[in-house]
């Protein structure tokens, strides 16, 4: 018996045209990373979209683009801790030598509803291209994109909506 929610990670329905009209994504919520540094911290942090974003320096199960989430036990809000009773930024937190030791809580990337609705244009873009250099006749586009990390699967139905499943290594097609 498979755990559909650990197979399938995302699923996307777009229209002819390649615009997104639905999104459901199959993650878990997880409680994160945490792991308790000493200074200096050898993890490069950077503010990314209001979110304090690793940007360089994988490890212990920490990749890049994970967000901090908590510093202390202390929830992040907005790139600021209330640390020592005083709102600061987290990485002027991070910076002073005194705070240490910390233990962060990093949070997996999401994916927002803006970039779901990029991602999905740009794959319709992709899929209609393949389908029209494919050298065999009525070449149905993209239907399996596999890589390290995931598969996608595309069927398109014959009033040319597209039906996009995104799951891990372990899905197979059948």
């Amino acid at each position: 018996m498979y755990d559909w929610k650990m197979l399938i990670q995302h699923v996307f329905i777009i229209n002819r045209a390649g615009s997104l009209i639905y999104d459901w994504d199959g993650k878990v919520d997880s409680t994160g990373v945490e792991k308790t540094f000493s200074y200096p911290l050898d993890i490069v942090l950077d503010i990314i979209d209001q979110k304090v974003t690793v940007v360089f320096g994988e490890r212990d199960g920490i990749g890049l683009r994970y967000t901090v989430s908590a510093i202390n036990g202390i929830p992040v809000q907005a790139c600021k801790v209330i640390f020592g009773g005083v709102e600061k930024m987290v990485l002027d937190v991070i910076q002073e030598e005194a705070s240490y030791p910390l233990s962060i809580r990093f949070q997996a990337p999401t994916i927002t509803t803006n970039e779901k609705i990029i991602l999905s244009s740009t794959f319709h873009s992709l899929y209609t291209i393949a389908a029209q250099l494919s050298p065999a006749l009525k070449s149905s586009g993209i239907e399996v994109l596999t890589t390290n990390h995931f598969k996608l699967y595309c069927y398109q139905s014959t009033t040319g909506v597209k039906f996009v499943v995104v799951g891990s290594l372990s899905l197979s097609s059948g």
